[in-house]
């Protein structure tokens, strides 16, 4: 009898808590823009603030690590498709396209080349491969905290730090596969790589497709979680195979996206677009809600993972405030080159979630000391913090433009 008030008790109590902290974690993102403060931030440090609870009122909680890469890998998936859906595609947008492509891989490759290189002069044991494949989880901008901190920044903004960090995530990953691969097994090759690449955009085009189709012609009451667990078996048995999976998620968004875009064509109508775009709408709101779910999750867990001595500690500190640093060093020099508004987009280049999920991904075998969670969580932290003070001190403008044009609207 009294181990099952026992468990009740736990139950309810663990509900309570989990219920309490989601919606401090609402309460923080209704507040983003009006304290600049990401909610990311603070949905750490109250995560790393229930640690200290716990551990101060010792209460035994068992070990929730192995949850991390599940919850870092849906979060992903949703919030780059959440961003997607939100992105136009036609002939206005081709220069934010352009930009953000070039802005992405090449602020990956360079600064990836560079840590690789500095690697290898204080460890000239390690080969190019090992020494890459540690650097290119610390070059990644994350879209997981990107997406969200940009979405009170003007439309054109909004739209280059979307496709700038989803294509970030998404080549990012690629690149990481490419090197990882070469170096485990002798028989990948470039082409092997490309024609990974090949197939899944072939996948893509014939899964979207048919998933348009399932939700244009779907009449049963459930019909977008069907949808969406699709999309998370498509994703995940193409990552099984190391196919480059999150090209499905953008191909996949950026078309139910621009269903009207795409109406020129002829067996588009077969779709019956009006009606899908009235379902569209409806997804979108119920992935909107999966996303603000999952991605709180994933942060209250990591800021409960959180060790103290790992934010604190002093061997890594330097390396990852001169990363940091670097990092914003290439932005702006990338910016003036291309003629890219400076602010406040040169601070939305945070880590976060894909990060972490490059970082689990290293095999022990390659994985060098000096590149290790102290310096990612490092690294992860400041870069947030540097989007936080960045958007604080050059943000407000932006909002007060958007205010202005919104108003315009409103009278003319």
């Amino acid at each position: 009898m009294q181990d099952v008030f026992y468990t009740s008790f736990m139950t309810s109590a663990i509900i309570i808590v989990i219920c309490t902290l989601l919606l401090f974690a609402y309460f923080f993102d209704l507040t983003a823009s009006r304290t600049r403060i990401p909610s990311v931030v603070l949905l750490l440090a109250l995560g790393w603030a229930v640690r200290q609870l716990t551990n101060s009122f010792d209460i035994q909680v068992p070990d929730l690590s192995a949850s991390l890469p599940f919850l870092g890998t849906l979060g992903l998936i949703l919030i780059v498709l959440d961003g997607t859906l939100e992105l136009e595609l036609n002939r206005s947008k081709l220069s934010v396209i352009k930009k953000s492509v070039i802005a992405s891989v090449l602020q990956v490759l360079l600064l990836a080349f560079l840590l690789a290189a500095v690697f290898m002069y204080l460890l000239p044991h390690i080969s190019l491969s090992d020494a890459l494949t540690n650097a290119i989880p610390l070059c990644v901008i994350s879209s997981a905290i990107a997406i969200p901190s940009a979405k009170h920044l003007s439309e054109g903004k909004r739209e280059f730090i979307t496709y700038e960090s989803s294509l970030s995530d998404i080549f990012g990953v690629v690149f990481f596969n490419f090197v990882a691969l070469n170096q485990l097994s002798e028989s990948h090759s470039t082409g092997e790589s490309i024609l990974q690449l090949l197939i899944m955009v072939a996948v893509s085009f014939v899964a979207t497709i048919l998933l348009a189709f399932l939700l244009s012609k779907i009449e049963h009451h459930i019909k977008f979680i069907p949808i969406i667990l699709s999309i998370l078996l498509i994703y995940s048995i193409a990552k099984y195979y190391h196919l480059p999976a999150l090209i499905f998620i953008l191909i996949f968004g950026l078309f139910l996206g621009n269903l009207d875009e795409l109406k020129r064509f002829v067996w588009i109508e077969k779709l019956k677009v009006d009606a899908l775009n009235v379902e569209v709408h409806k997804f979108k709101g119920l992935n909107a809600e999966a996303t603000f779910l999952v991605r709180a999750l994933f942060f209250l867990l990591f800021g409960f993972l959180i060790e103290t001595r790992e934010i604190i500690n002093t061997a890594t500190l330097p390396w990852a405030i001169g990363i940091v640093a670097v990092v914003l060093l290439l932005r702006a020099i990338q910016f003036r080159l291309f003629k890219i508004s400076m602010f406040p987009m040169l601070f939305i280049a945070p880590r976060g979630l894909i990060n972490i999920l490059l970082f689990l991904s290293i095999v022990p075998a390659q994985n060098i000391p000096l590149v290790n969670k102290s310096l990612l969580l490092q690294v992860i932290l400041l870069s947030a913090l540097t989007l936080m003070f960045g958007l604080m001190f050059s943000g407000k403008k932006d909002e007060e433009a958007i205010k202005n044009k919104n108003e315009s609207t409103i009278l003319f």
